[in-house]
């Protein structure tokens, strides 16, 4: 392959979380950088619309004012509490301490990509959607769908673009594994009674022991409601997601009432996850993957926006060190996949054994509702599972 000359140093593919934290990372560093997304913002995202408390951290840590500017604009319903709701009925409620809240992708997304704009040098490209990505030991070139448009390159490349990343199929091929694979659909609804607006609710299930249902609001009386499962078990069980999801709602006992008088305001959708909890490789010749496209979701939990934004964060670290030693070498990259190990992925993996062992022994789940209602015990619980 003979590349053209570089048009930048660095290319992020996919301006979700980690590539808008990739990019605003790499701000004043004196890079030539371009965020190139086959969307125009804003633009929907499937999703269960929680932003984890780490994820406004990560933000935070990079730039108090930009933090302020987000929260001081970002459309949000403040998350104050989590309500677990056991198989057999039992509650569990848990207070967080750290600031949250729920958001639709599409806000959220949305003005992480203005404090790119208009904080960093960063050049956006919108509807610029990639057909092919090619790498050898001189730089990266991506091939746009539309071929109108030229290709672009760079001496390196984030590839930031999510569960079904072009970058992952062309430059660090894996097949599909379901037992690091979830499978979701989401909805959202107004006209709900008898839910808090600032208390997400989580309900396990009897008949999905690798799963469970959603009800998040996300402000204004508008709540994301959804159900998740891991896909070995989609696939053992022929389980039509959107059907169950309905029925859920139809028939959990302690949803059924108050969805009576509800209003859907858009289609189910569904969507895949790829979970982590197992090392899996982040960096090829000129490439880093982060977010979604690293397989960074977590296990237990089934939300990686947090983990994009951490991995956006050290994957551009590692771009910085490239550039200042002028070292691109593939063993050298590697130093990324060692700095996600240690900030993530110790924690996501024994986050996926535990998620197994739940599927596999469901009594378990309700033995840990007992604990957690005695002296001491629910702070310990709450840290095990995030």
């Amino acid at each position: 392959m003979t590349l053209l000359p570089h048009h930048y140093d660095v290319l992020i593919l996919g301006a979700g979380p980690a590539g808008t934290a990739a990019a605003l990372a790499l701000h004043g560093h004196g890079l030539r950088v371009a965020l190139v997304d086959k969307a125009h913002f804003p633009r929907d995202k499937v999703c269960g619309d929680a932003i984890p408390g780490p994820t406004l951290t990560a933000i935070r840590r990079l730039s108090e004012s930009w933090y302020q500017e987000l929260v001081a604009v970002q459309p949000q319903a403040p998350a104050k509490a989590s309500r677990l709701v056991g198989p057999g009925g039992q509650e569990l409620v848990v207070h967080w301490q750290k600031p949250t809240f729920n958001s639709p992708r599409q806000d959220f997304d949305f003005q992480l990509l203005q404090l790119v704009r208009r904080h960093t040098q960063t050049t956006i490209l919108e509807n610029h959607a990639v057909r092919d990505v090619r790498t050898d030991e001189q730089g990266v070139e991506l091939v746009l769908a539309d071929p109108t448009q030229l290709p672009l390159s760079a001496q390196l490349l984030l590839a930031c673009d999510g569960a079904n990343s072009v970058a992952v199929r062309k430059v660090l091929p894996r097949p599909l594994d379901r037992r690091y694979h979830c499978a979701a659909v989401r909805a959202y609804y107004t006209g709900l009674t008898g839910f808090d607006e600032h208390t997400s609710e989580f309900y396990f299930l009897r008949d999905y022991p690798a799963g469970y249902c959603w009800v998040f609001p996300v402000g204004g009386g508008v709540y994301n409601v959804g159900f998740g499962l891991l896909s070995a078990q989609v696939a053992e069980r022929r389980v039509d997601m959107k059907q169950a999801l309905a029925q859920l709602l139809r028939q959990h006992p302690q949803l059924v009432g108050r969805f009576a008088g509800a209003r859907q305001l858009s289609e189910v959708t569904g969507f895949g996850l790829p979970l982590a909890g197992r090392r899996l490789p982040l960096a090829a010749t000129r490439c880093l993957l982060a977010g979604d496209a690293a397989s960074l979701i977590d296990p237990l939990q089934g939300h990686g926006i947090d983990k994009a934004v951490i991995s956006g964060i050290l994957a551009a670290e590692q771009v910085v060190r490239c550039f200042q030693s002028q070292d691109f070498s593939l063993p050298y990259l590697r130093q990324y996949e060692a700095a996600v190990q240690q900030k993530l992925g110790r924690r996501l993996q024994r986050s996926y054994r535990l998620m197994r062992l739940l599927a596999a022994w469901p009594g378990l789940l309700q033995v840990g509702f007992w604990l957690a209602r005695l002296p001491g015990l629910q702070r310990r619980l709450v840290r095990l599972i995030g």
